[in-house]
């Protein structure tokens, strides 16, 4: 629901706002007041197209803000948080429009692309006019509207899942068909692959292993010097070995302990140094025997390390993978080799999605057609009294070219203005003035539903009423104000038995001082809506008539319904009697 809208410097409106409740909202005032301004600038907000030419004259930018409640409104939270813009409940579409035509648009403060802006618009925002959008000759629209009214919720969620569960098990029987077509060649390259890895038999971690284990065979003599040196040094040093003095220098301490005891944890640190220094001797004794030359263990270790460094290559891998890419081929080879059996399970699965989806098809596809003849006989009935007597509107509901999310169905709105014509589909309808009755017949039938009255945007609806008048005229503004009980409607009028049914009514008011011209709104009281209404009924001079006129239109229609029987009962008596007293005499 639209709550405030403010705009600035748009067209021939310096600085205006509006607060707007639920119900219908007229919008009145002499031609060219400024009116269906209003209404382009609420579609600029919503994210419609507009130039350099929208902003005021002498102006730098112009600039609309829009307010919406949308505590309902499942389309408009559905945007909003595949944007991630946090909302609470509320929306604010805000437009600038630069004097040199430059654009830019914000949701709730976050720049977006007027695109963007314009899908969630559409959420927003329905308009009915004779130049404008209007949502309901889009199929989507279409298809949308007749599900919401029928409410076939469970049945479009239905065929949805099953529709996605079809299309999975599809991409995986294709994906498995694009393998069988080279199954054997791939299965005899994965057989000589995989031989050749099993014959290599590598363990794990064995690549690092014998790679140092190259290293130390190439490196013996550098390797077997540094032992030989370090031996030397420690143990059999010809002067004194570290080994001896360290030897000495604890027996030195143990004797000096036995004068002071604080020598004795000296001591006990010598003898661990001791301790060490042998085991390390010891190691690196035992190292240097190990490095006896073995040219064969090391052409061996070579030609291992060749062969695996070569299959990694092959396979443009690291060495280090080549257990995991064994794996991986052994799995790829037993996928293959069961593939037949996998297929015959995959078309299996393929044929019980596509009798699920077929029947949930089904499913809507009935309730579709009943819902769409329930729909059509409303909307023709409501034809009649539009202004449109003979005219018929008609739901196709046929089979679509090829199936899908939204089902197996083609829905499109076929209308007849008047009799004799052959229905055509709405978005052809020549008359923009029909197009917008229509339009209004459309959503007073399907707004009955709850969930279809949560789900509406504002409707706005732009000279509705062109073409019309009388008694056709009043029964438009009956059925806006149905269409208000249960969603906000706005309305563009020029007609007094329009203006007359509306919860709310705005006076718009061209003002100019001979220099600048500048559009004024005004919520009017009840006696200024009286004032308002006698303006329509009665042009410039607005007689005492008038205005009585207007304060009988917009009594409530229970008491205008009593005010009129009563008038009618007292002028009966008089009706009677006045061809009795005109009686001619008898022939005699």
């Amino acid at each position: 629901m639209l709550t405030h809208i403010q705009i600035r410097d748009f067209a021939i409106i310096d600085a205006v706002e509006l607060e707007l409740g639920p119900g219908l909202t007229v919008l009145t005032g002499e031609t060219g007041a400024g009116k269906s301004i209003l209404v382009d600038a609420l579609l600029l907000a919503a994210g419609g197209r507009a130039g350099a030419e929208v902003v005021r004259h002498g102006a730098e930018r112009a600039e609309v803000s829009a307010t919406f409640a949308i505590e309902k409104n499942a389309a408009a939270h559905a945007w909003l948080n595949e944007q991630s813009i946090e909302h609470e409940g509320e929306c604010v579409l805000r437009r600038v429009i630069s004097a040199d035509g430059r654009s830019r648009a914000y949701v709730n403060g976050q720049t977006m692309s007027v695109q963007s802006l314009r899908q969630l618009g559409e959420t927003l925002v329905d308009v009915h006019g004779q130049m404008e959008y209007q949502s309901l000759v889009r199929r989507s629209a279409q298809r949308e509207l007749l599900d919401q009214s029928g409410e076939h919720r469970e049945l479009v969620s239905a065929v949805a899942e099953t529709w996605r569960t079809l299309s999975q098990v599809k991409e995986e029987r294709d994906r498995a068909a694009a393998s069988a077509q080279d199954r054997e060649a791939r299965l005899e390259l994965l057989r000589y692959h995989l031989s050749e890895l099993q014959a290599l038999d590598l363990k794990a971690g064995e690549a690092d292993e014998l790679s140092a284990e190259r290293t130390r065979l190439s490196q013996r003599g550098r390797l077997a010097s540094g032992a030989r040196e370090i031996i030397q040094l420690l143990r059999e040093a010809e002067d004194v070995s570290a080994e001896h003095a360290i030897s000495r220098a604890l027996s030195t301490a143990r004797h000096v302990a036995e004068l002071d005891p604080k020598f004795a944890s000296m001591a006990q640190l010598i003898e661990e140094s001791l301790i060490a220094l042998r085991e390390g001797v010891d190691a690196v004794e035992r190292y240097e025997s190990d490095l006896e030359a073995d040219p064969q263990r090391q052409e061996w270790v070579e030609e291992r390390l060749a062969t695996m460094e070569s299959i990694a290559r092959k396979h443009r891998v690291e060495v280090s993978a080549l257990l995991d890419l064994q794996a991986d081929l052994q799995q790829e080879f037993q996928r293959l080799d069961s593939l037949e059996a996998s297929m015959a399970q995959i078309e299996k699965r393929l044929e019980q999605a596509q009798q699920k989806f077929a029947a949930a098809c089904a499913k809507l596809t009935a309730a579709r057609k009943a819902a769409a003849k329930s729909l059509s006989t409303s909307i023709s009935a409501l034809m009649q009294t539009l202004g449109m007597p003979g005219g018929k509107f008609q739901i196709d509901v046929r089979a679509a070219d090829a199936a899908g999310v939204n089902g197996a169905d083609e829905i499109e709105f076929l209308v007849s203005a008047n009799p004799g014509q052959p229905p055509r589909p709405l978005a052809k309808v020549a008359s923009g003035g029909e197009l917008s009755r229509i339009s209004l017949a459309i959503q007073v039938a399907a707004v009955q539903t709850d969930a279809m009255a949560d789900s509406m945007a504002c409707l706005v609806f732009d000279e509705v009423d062109a073409g019309v008048g009388g008694g056709v005229a009043e029964i438009v503004g009956r059925q806006l104000r149905t269409l208000g009980e249960r969603a906000q409607a706005l309305c563009v009028t020029h007609l007094p038995q329009v203006a007359s049914q509306a919860h709310a009514h705005v006076r718009v008011t061209k003002l100019t001082d001979g220099k600048t011209t500048r559009t004024a709104l005004h919520t009017l009281t009840a006696d200024e809506r009286v004032e308002e209404i006698a303006r329509m009924l009665g042009g410039i001079n607005v007689t005492d008539k008038a205005r009585e006129h207007a304060a009988e239109m917009l009594r409530p229609a229970p008491a205008r319904n009593s005010a009129k029987a009563a008038a009618g009962a007292a002028k009966a008596p008089a009706k009677a009697a006045a061809p009795a007293a005109k009686k001619k005499p008898a022939r005699r």
